[in-house]
């Protein structure tokens, strides 16, 4: 797939229940000067690019244009936005009941901010060294979108889970906002200094090995790679990292009980939480305000007429399966932290009995919080005109298996994304580890990053630019501890915003 290049930001589509917020000053931002992109999807197996030998030096040339010790650091370019006036901003098209939520939520450690403040960051990204070598981005990419999935083999899967921030943009943004989560969740699983800057370090070399591994990879075989969780390969890890079997020692109980619980999480499982048999006889969702809500007659017609919609946009096998289900109930579902405001459905269907459920999420994809600061996409891009359809494609340039029923629709005027729910998906417990636990984690999370990434962007120039020094490592290692520090600034001026009466919130506590 042709990597997907971003438009610049519209504003959302104005909603009946939104609310007036302050926005941010604009502040002139530099455009990042990438390196040629492909401008159309079409191939030409005429065009005969360079071996790897030689890109690689490429990037070798590029640490002249900006030295690897340049993204050492963090501090505050004049004219940074209120980050608090950012996250106001970030209100306008949303659900106005739901506001007090998210902020609530966001206000209830720095990790939690950092998770809803992506539009925050990605203003103070824009301002950071950068190579010029563009790759799909997560756009998101904090150490929680990382996590647990089936495939239609059976196989529980780890890897970038979450890809609403998709887009095209410089690698480096992926791995420092990484970097940065790994140091915050550090601070608040209690390690010191050296520890977290150990575990950020890890989180490079992870990412540096791996692309080091990969850029010379027969391209097939790159793009077969699959992370399967419970057949970690350790001897390979090992080759990459000498110490990496220690910390799997740790990590492995870790990771089995993961496994272990995605295995059960499935949709039968799911019915049995959310739905309960009405007097009649008929599944209805359990209300479980605000997080699971029903929806009125009409909006649950809207929603129906949206899958029916959708349904045209999932392969034509998967059409002959999706035919066997009909839909028995819709509500509203809250989910995550940056995205509580928007709109995110859940539909529950019925197959063969009323007891082959099947769960599809119909979630709104807004514009990218990376596109006001990179190159526009062309308007006669399909990824342009749809912001499901960028998500989607997004999702299936990073995942090594992903969603086979991913598909995307419209309702009203907003643009949405379907896909399953709950098929064996699950999280890392990251918020209670620390010491090898949390290295292998963090360290595993930089090697998958780096396999999402060089599906996409050159990983020989990649790896020629990061070389194989730690060089890298310890100049992100100091951007992810400063960056920390930024973060519990901006999350101390959240709460005092809700004491003071400026921004409302409510706690789930």
């Amino acid at each position: 797939m042709t990597p997907i290049q971003l438009k610049k930001a519209r504003p959302a589509a104005a909603a009946p229940d939104t609310t007036e917020v302050p926005v941010p000053a604009e502040v002139p931002v530099p455009v990042p000067v990438f390196m040629p992109l492909p401008t159309s999807h079409k191939i030409d197996f005429r065009a005969q690019g360079d071996p790897w030998e030689r890109r690689f030096a490429l990037g070798e040339g590029l640490r002249k244009t900006t030295p690897l010790e340049r993204h050492a650091g963090w501090r505050p370019e004049k004219g940074r936005p209120d980050p608090v006036a950012t996250v106001l901003a970030t209100a306008a098209g949303r659900q106005k009941h739901l506001l007090p939520l998210r902020n609530g939520r966001m206000a209830a450690s720095p990790f939690s901010f950092l998770r809803g403040a992506a539009d925050v960051m990605a203003w103070d990204l824009s301002h950071t060294p950068a190579s010029g070598l563009p790759v799909v981005i997560c756009g998101d990419c904090h150490v929680n979108n990382f996590g647990l999935y089936g495939t239609p083999q059976g196989d529980v899967v780890i890897d970038i889970n979450d890809f609403d921030e998709v887009t095209v943009g410089p690698w480096e943004w992926d791995l420092k906002r990484l970097t940065a989560s790994v140091n915050v969740l550090g601070r608040e699983n209690g390690l010191t200094v050296e520890e977290r800057r150990l575990a950020a370090m890890l989180c490079v070399t992870g990412y540096r090995l791996n692309m080091e591994r990969l850029h010379s990879m027969a391209v097939l075989d790159l793009w077969l790679l699959t992370p399967v969780a419970d057949r970690i390969p350790l001897a390979e890890l090992e080759r990459l990292y000498p110490k990496a079997a220690k910390m799997w020692l740790k990590a492995k109980p870790v990771m089995d009980k993961a496994i272990a619980k995605a295995r059960k999480t499935n949709n039968t499982k799911l019915l049995g939480k959310t739905a309960d048999r009405g007097v009649d006889g008929g599944w209805r969702f359990k209300e479980d305000p605000p997080v699971l809500t029903p929806v009125d007659a009409e909006t649950r017609e809207k929603v129906i007429a949206a899958l029916n919609a959708y349904a045209e946009t999932v392969p034509p096998e998967r059409q002959h399966m999706l035919r066997r289900y009909h839909v028995v109930d819709v509500a509203h579902r809250v989910v995550g932290v940056g995205s509580v405001g928007t709109y995110a459905y859940l539909a529950l269907l019925f197959g063969n009995s009323d007891i082959d459920p099947l769960f599809l999420q119909v979630k709104e994809a807004g514009i990218p919080v990376h596109a006001p600061y990179l190159p526009p996409l062309p308007p006669e891009s399909p990824e342009a005109q749809h912001q499901g359809l960028r998500v989607l494609r997004g999702q299936m340039v990073l995942q090594s298996a992903h969603d086979p029923l991913l598909g995307w629709t419209n309702i009203d005027e907003r643009q949405f994304y379907v896909r399953l729910m709950k098929n064996m998906k699950g999280g890392i417990p990251l918020g209670y580890l620390s010491g090898d636990a949390f290295n292998f984690f963090v360290f595993a999370f930089g090697l998958l990053l780096a396999r999402a990434h060089a599906r996409s962007g050159d990983a020989a120039v990649i790896a020629g630019y990061c070389g194989t020094s730690t060089v890298l490592d310890e100049a992100l290692a100091d951007w992810a501890e400063a960056y920390g520090e930024q973060t519990v600034k901006d999350h101390a001026a959240l709460v005092k915003a809700i004491k003071s009466g400026r921004v409302e919130a409510v706690s789930e506590e």
